[in-house]
């Protein structure tokens, strides 16, 4: 009996024990279930078909885009001694995309730089701005697809900050250009780009406007340059220069160029230069490497509204023109200082930098109607543009010895000014009989370096009187690599000499 009830005990225990390991490994089990099913069982919000129509517009656009947009490497070369800081703060200037230096002989260093830009040919062509490649020596493209191209400088244009390079490749994506037309204030985008060494990166915003001019962007700092620039908030900095901002359609609608900074990078506004001008000095580019701009031949600004009140517009619009240039197809086609452009073939002008974008689609040698507001009336002025600057410099040098005096204006780009003929007031107010008028001077230029500043007259040069800016341009272009040359100038209150060793 004693035995029969041990034994019963026994068993108890066990049985006992058994059911707590089952009890102890199912709570384990339950335990470890409620582990795997943390967070809640549905997202808080459920967004309608609008919200979701939206954000796969921009998922959608996205991935249309960003095969399009290619990442730039430069080599650039610079002369100077390099700054004492540059090694130590070498890495941190890499990153946020200025020149990374790479030693020094014989006063010249190497650096690099870096950018974007957008295909707009299968076969390889591809746009940018002037600046990403500014002084190349050598290029480099980075495809979506992790692919590297030696590119090729087909031309820039300084005036508008792009430039135009090339890679030997096939069958590219290649981005569709919008209608400026059709680009509206307010109307979503996206801008793509490299910053700050970040491949295909994706920034969205809005336009925030569009025609913005008189922010003295230009990158070739001589005083004249084409701004009528498409605003955004859309995040732009270093890196981003040359890439492309696009609306939901996945079209081009400008290639972004600037930012509203003051640390250097993105504080709230980024600029873009509008497709159609995009198109127009691409063409240019791609036909001969060269710009065929046309130009009338006129200074302006805005209309403000004194000035409006004072000539008895109605509205505040229209560009008044200051000075009209001698010899100038304003001039032959009869436009006066004081006259205020309203149209350019039948669309108005509200602004000077409108009139430029307007002009800047047109060649040299076609006319365009210009709509003036002069003595209480409109008048019609049909005008045939010429060459500008540059572009006249280069007729002239092929022996067309006549339209070397038509030209009054010689810009020295290696040097970084630009002179004009002599008016009349310039001689009375500096009381000089003949010279060449320093107009423009190119920030961080070496004519800025060797003190040359605008305002003056430059009455000799290497001893020999200057006449006219052809006199100076024959002296400078019989100059070598290494030959020296010394300017005489003279301003309102001083005189002064500058010398120059030419680069």
């Amino acid at each position: 009996m004693k035995k029969k009830y041990i034994f019963s005990a026994t068993l108890s225990v066990i049985g006992i024990i058994v059911l707590s390991l089952i009890i102890l490994n199912f709570n384990s089990v339950s335990n470890l279930f409620a582990q795997s099913s943390i967070g809640a069982s549905k997202a808080p919000v459920e967004q309608n078909a609008q919200v979701d129509a939206l954000n796969n517009a921009f998922v959608s656009a996205s991935q249309a885009v960003l095969p399009t947009v290619v990442s730039i490497n430069v080599e650039i070369e610079l002369s100077g001694r390099k700054s004492p800081f540059h090694d130590q703060f070498e890495d941190f200037f890499e990153f946020f995309g200025i020149p990374k230096g790479e030693g020094e002989e014989q006063g010249k260093r190497r650096s690099e730089g870096s950018g974007s830009g957008v295909i707009i040919s299968s076969n390889g062509y591809i746009v940018t701005n002037n600046h990403v490649v500014e002084n190349a020596v050598s290029i480099s493209v980075k495809t979506y697809d992790k692919k590297e191209y030696k590119a090729e400088l087909i031309g820039t244009d300084p005036h508008t900050d792009l430039a135009l390079i090339k890679i030997d490749a096939k069958d590219l994506p290649v981005a569709h250009l919008a209608d400026i037309d059709d680009v509206r204030i307010g109307e979503w985008v996206i801008a793509v780009g490299n910053p700050l060494g970040l491949n295909s990166t994706i920034t969205s915003g809005i336009v925030s406007a569009i025609g913005r001019g008189g922010l003295s962007l230009s990158r070739d700092r001589d005083g004249y340059s084409i701004e009528n620039f498409i605003q955004t908030d859309a995040a732009i900095n270093p890196g981003n220069s040359g890439g492309g901002l696009f609306n939901l359609n996945g079209s081009l609608v400008g290639i972004n160029t600037a930012i509203a900074t003051r640390t250097g990078t993105y504080i709230g506004y980024g600029f873009a230069i509008p497709i159609d001008l995009v198109r127009a000095v691409a063409l240019d580019l791609m036909d001969d490497g060269k710009i065929n701009r046309g130009y009338i031949g006129v200074s302006i600004r805005t209309i403000d509204e004194v000035d409006a009140k004072t000539l008895g517009l109605e509205k505040v619009e229209g560009a008044l023109v200051h000075n009209v240039l001698k010899d100038s197809p304003a001039e032959k086609s009869g436009l006066e200082s004081g006259d205020v452009i309203l149209e350019v073939d039948g669309k108005t002008i509200s602004t000077s930098n409108e009139l430029q974008s307007r002009l800047v689609l047109k060649r040299a040698g076609d006319k365009v109607n210009l709509t003036i507001w002069r003595d209480g009336k409109k008048i019609n002025k049909n005008v045939k543009l010429e060459p500008r600057d540059g572009e006249a410099e280069e007729l002239a040098s092929k022996g067309d010895d006549d339209k070397e005096e038509l030209s009054s204006t010689v810009e020295f780009e290696q040097l970084g000014f630009t002179v004009e003929s002599l008016s009349k007031d310039i001689k009375d107010k500096f009381d000089v009989k003949q010279g060449a008028y320093v107009s423009k001077i190119k920030r961080y230029s070496l004519a800025e370096q060797r003190g040359l500043s605008p305002n003056g007259v430059i009455t000799k040069a290497d001893r020999k009187d200057i006449k006219s800016p052809s006199d100076l341009k024959k002296i400078i272009n019989s100059k070598k690599s290494g030959e020296t040359i010394l300017l005489h100038l003279k301003y309102k209150d001083q005189t002064r000499i500058v010398a120059f060793e030419m680069p």
